[in-house]
């Protein structure tokens, strides 16, 4: 097995002559490399007396084997299994089901799927809850498994979703018994959900110490239900931990994560502060979310040192859906943008596109060309779409996945996870905390009549 990452990245359309005035140049990026050389000694030093803890994850493997053995326990017994929690402990555990399982796992049957099907709850919606409520209780709750996500047990929509799935399980199978399809990930020693597991006895899972919401995913927080459904969490860990060595490099100009962090920040200060991720993948379309948080509540806010409001917007498209939704702004509208495309170089399965209707060339040319399968196409709407981006005067960066593998999609969270820190120590922030989440959860405890918050924190 190779200990090296197999991800490439090509930044040549960000330097391309035809991108006119709206092109990096090799001297933008050295006269910015010593900054981050500076900032990338920093980390590594940082990191050796503790911090950065998520950098430690695919090294350390914390309760990867009391995963393993939950699964090997539970997992021929169940038919479902629930994950209820939001944010940063629901778009990792779905972006992994998205890219390694069928993209129709929880329709096919006991014998085709790799595990239960899986349910992520990341929403408090009430019809899409009770949807997925009414599905269970047919198939009967003896054959679920919820696990709950909550660090502190105080975000309140998990909390509710808890509170409804629990009185459902206990009226179902009764306390006890009801008591056995919990499982709840959570901080080891504090906090209101920590206070709840150890009085009423359930089995837990711990979100390690140090590590955030956003990047836990290669924690127990997403390896459980990834180990659940089979995907081989080893190698998921594998890939982040080959593409360690890599982001760790001291040179910015050939360390992956500083790289992409230079050029995202320059286009930021050149006023392209909307980055676009646009994978050429169905099964990658969920990492492009899971980017989109690990992005916007790390790097967007209000700079301590001027007051400044800074930070990069995150947007998501998908290739080749948005072609025909959102290319036409992409061209034509503001250039305050730079794309960078996800691309797979070859897939699990193709389709082969068949000859026929000879003489009605627009159907004729798609059975005969020599890219003919509908890999083929998506690699040329892909190649097309970058180039007519780069007419328009529009930069793009491309990360080139070899294949769609537990692998290669470790590589990739690592590195933009390991990419991060660099981004939020060029804006002067800091990229862990997230203070202006904080009002708005506590005007919901108001609105919802939580003691010691029945005086609203602004005037209504």
């Amino acid at each position: 097995m190779t200990t090296e990452s197999t991800l490439t990245l090509d930044t040549k359309h960000v330097m391309d002559e035809r991108l006119g005035e709206h092109k990096l140049t090799q001297a933008d990026l050295q006269a910015l490399a010593p900054k981050v050389a500076e900032i990338l000694k920093e980390i590594a030093g940082e990191r050796a007396k503790g911090e950065h803890r998520f950098r430690e994850l695919p090294h350390e493997r914390p309760q990867v084997d009391e995963i393993k053995r939950i699964v090997a326990e539970r997992r021929d017994a169940i038919e479902n299994l629930i994950v209820l929690g939001i944010g940063g402990s629901a778009l990792g555990n779905i972006a992994l089901q998205s890219a390694l399982n069928p993209l129709t796992y929880n329709l096919l049957s006991k014998a085709e799927r790799r595990g239960p099907r899986l349910f992520v709850m990341d929403n408090v919606d009430p019809a899409y809850f009770e949807a997925v409520m009414h599905f269970v209780e047919q198939d009967g709750w003896a054959n679920t498994l919820v696990n709950v996500i909550s660090k502190s047990g105080e975000t309140a929509e998990t909390s509710a979703q808890f509170l409804i799935v629990r009185d459902r399980l206990i009226k179902a199978l009764d306390e006890a018994k009801g008591k056995d399809h919990i499982l709840v990930t959570t901080d080891l020693s504090k906090g209101t959900m920590r206070e709840i597991v150890d009085a009423q006895g359930y089995r837990s899972l711990v979100v390690p110490d140090g590590v955030g919401g956003r990047f836990s995913v290669l924690s127990p927080v997403g390896l459980l239900s990834a180990a659940f459904c089979g995907i081989d969490i080893d190698s998921l860990l594998d890939g982040a931990a080959a593409m360690d060595k890599p982001v760790s490099d001291p040179n910015p100009m050939t360390n992956p994560a500083a790289l992409m962090a230079m050029i995202y920040y320059l286009y930021d200060q050149r006023g392209k502060n909307i980055h676009v991720m646009m994978p050429y993948s169905q099964q990658l379309r969920d990492l492009a979310d899971w980017f989109r948080q690990l992005y916007a509540e790390s790097l967007g806010k209000i700079r301590p040192s001027d007051g400044k409001c800074v930070g990069p917007t995150p947007v998501k498209a998908l290739g080749v859906t948005d072609q025909h939704s959102q290319v036409q702004l992409y061209r034509e509208g503001p250039n305050d943008k730079v794309f960078t495309f996800l691309e797979v170089e070859a897939f699990e399965c193709d389709s082969i596109i068949p000859l026929a209707f000879e003489g009605v060339e627009a159907m004729e040319y798609l059975g005969r060309s020599k890219n003919g399968t509908l890999a083929g196409l998506l690699a040329a709407e892909k190649r097309a779409t970058e180039l007519a981006l780069l007419v328009s005067k529009r930069p793009s960066l491309t990360v080139r996945f070899p294949e769609v593998k537990a692998r290669t999609v470790g590589e990739f969270i690592y590195m933009y996870e390991a990419m991060i820190p660099i981004m939020g120590k060029l804006y002067g922030i800091n990229p862990y905390d997230q203070p202006a989440v904080e009002l708005g959860k506590v005007l919901t405890f108001h609105f919802m009549g939580r003691h010691g918050y029945e005086k609203p924190a602004i005037d209504l």
